[in-house]
């Protein structure tokens, strides 16, 4: 299948709370996620096989400075913002251990200390507009997305009731400070792709 996401629909499918419970009964494809965004349910294939070694870095280098108590993971947990009607699959969350301990497999968005998403081309529009604007309102501290077309780094920061007031660009390669709850510098080495495979990068 191509790069691109397969939406139910263009318009909205029924209620949020229907959406969630037709997406716990889609047979999603072996390699995809869904999601709920912007009234519909998303499908969109999962990363490349070098991401792996973008969010294991992320992960080594931030969980030194997590909050007492909270966990980073790379498991493909679902969060739920109902207030938004969305439902989000990300690729890197940290959260307070509570918030794992439940037997739903609908986790609460706020309770969310740090997200990040590696963007591909048929994400990146909502990485980097509706999931930000999400994360925001529900007032998640940090969202990071990692821009894999354009090769930088893009912090967000002080959520509010409209989204987050404060981003900061770093090109890969170059160190990106995040702020608390963290406190830290990320270093961005090594995010490229592999030079074999930079022109493929462009061609996808």
């Amino acid at each position: 299948m191509a790069e691109r996401p397969v939406i139910s629909g263009t318009e909205p499918q029924g209620s949020f709370e229907e959406l969630l419970d037709l997406l716990d009964e889609l047979p999603v494809p072996d390699g995809y996620k869904a999601e709920i965004i912007r009234g519909s349910i998303v499908v969109s294939p999962w990363l490349k096989g070098y991401y792996t070694r973008v969010m294991k870095l992320v992960c080594e280098q931030l969980e030194p400075h997590l909050p007492e108590g909270h966990v980073i993971e790379r498991t493909p947990n679902l969060f739920v913002f109902p207030g938004e009607e969305r439902a989000y699959g990300p690729d890197i969350h940290a959260a307070h251990e509570r918030t794992y301990e439940t037997g739903s497999s609908h986790l609460d968005g706020e309770g969310l200390s740090f997200v990040a998403e590696l963007t591909s081309i048929s994400t990146r529009n909502e990485d980097l507009s509706d999931k930000a604007e999400t994360y925001g309102k529900a007032g998640v501290p940090l969202y990071l997305v990692l821009d894999m077309q354009e090769g930088r780094a893009v912090v967000f920061g002080s959520p509010s009731e409209i989204g987050y007031e404060t981003r900061f660009t770093k090109p890969f390669g170059q160190k990106l400070y995040i702020p608390d709850p963290f406190g830290c510098t990320l270093d961005t080495t090594g995010f490229q792709a592999p030079e074999d495979r930079a022109e493929e990068q462009d061609r996808t």
